[in-house]
């Protein structure tokens, strides 16, 4: 494996909601919760090319276009010498869904095992690891984890519900990370070469892509980030826009037209599939800069910029849309254009 510098730009970055339990009683909840259930979860495997799999609910292939969200997406390559595994999910139910679907194809030890965020979906099941298994972070994600593991077990449990095993997760160190502006490369052999992107924020500052490079297409775990496709839109809720929206459109440009995409909480999908999330934070900035030009303030704005061609039946999307994105876009604009 080796690590190389992808650009030289530093960040300091402050993570707004998750480090205060005083915020959760300040936090707007989605009119559903939870927002899926991983009681009644099932997760079905997808074999997309020769040792590489992909693990998504099976009921994503039909309820993504119609709007519903979907439960945590994950996925495997299988190398010469182990298992690169991608997620280990929210609780105890849906790692061990998981892990049988890896031993439903291979007997190989799981060596590497990459969280593509610090949101609980992603990680809370890296206690149930092998201990010798390597877990594989962004530097922030590893940072806050440390230090605010229990309050974004409460913030978990918020959004998704008591009694989804999130209780009994316990926090488990990575053991590498990958710093921000560099990416790891992870030969599996076989022609299959795993890249984790650290780019900076695309959702969150603990965002971490996997880009998988093979002999005859290219596969990309795009996290929370990207995550779905139409009529989904981003969730911005981590208190950024403006390097979410550079890092999202860097990340779009990287990946080829025939690549398969594999979105954090939807269907498997391609490039034209996650163009929906670009289309509307390129419109959302556009309309927030010119409020913020016509002098609006937050709540005119929001009045305002309404996007309805954007509302095409996603559940969540008046939750994100007016309590989260528009609010962090007109922060970020507003703070940018004194």
């Amino acid at each position: 494996m080796k690590i190389t510098t992808l650009f030289s730009k530093f960040y300091a970055y402050t993570f707004f909601f998750l480090t205060s339990s005083m915020i959760y009683a300040q936090f707007p909840m989605p009119d559903k919760v939870p927002i899926w259930d991983a009681n009644k979860v099932t997760l079905g495997l997808h074999k997309l090319l020769e040792n590489v799999y992909s693990v998504s609910p099976t009921t994503a292939e039909n309820e993504t276009t119609k709007g519903l969200a979907q439960a945590t997406s994950a996925g495997f390559i299988v190398g010469n010498k182990g298992v690169l595994l991608i997620e280990t999910m929210l609780d105890k139910r849906l790692y061990d869904q998981l892990y049988q679907l890896v031993r439903s194809v291979t007997k190989k030890s799981i060596v590497y095992a990459v969280n593509t965020s610090d949101h609980g979906d992603h990680c809370f099941g890296n206690y149930l690891l092998p201990k010798e298994t390597i877990v594989i972070q962004n530097e922030f994600c590893r940072d806050n984890l440390a230090k605010n593991y229990d309050n974004i077990k409460q913030f978990m449990i918020m959004l998704f519900g008591k009694g989804r095993g999130i209780e009994e997760s316990v926090y488990r160190a990575a053991d590498i990370t990958i710093p921000i502006n560099q990416t790891m490369e992870i030969d599996m052999g076989n022609g299959n070469l795993v890249r984790l992107i650290n780019v900076g924020t695309a959702q969150s500052p603990a965002d971490l892509f996997v880009y998988v490079k093979t002999k005859t297409k290219n596969v990309l775990w795009a996290g929370n980030p990207f995550i779905a496709e139409s009529p989904a839109i981003p969730w911005l809720f981590d208190g950024f826009f403006l390097e979410p929206v550079n890092n999202l459109n860097k990340i779009y440009n990287m990946i080829g037209d025939n690549d398969i995409v594999i979105p954090g909480h939807g269907r498997i999908t391609n490039k034209a599939g996650i163009k929906y999330t670009i289309d509307y934070v390129t419109e959302l900035k556009a309309d927030v800069e010119d409020a913020v030009k016509k002098g609006l303030t937050l709540e005119q704005t929001k009045t305002t910029v309404t996007m309805k061609e954007f509302d095409k039946g996603y559940e969540l999307f008046n939750w994100l849309h007016f309590n989260f994105n528009v609010p962090n876009a007109y922060k970020d604009i507003k703070a940018n254009m004194k």
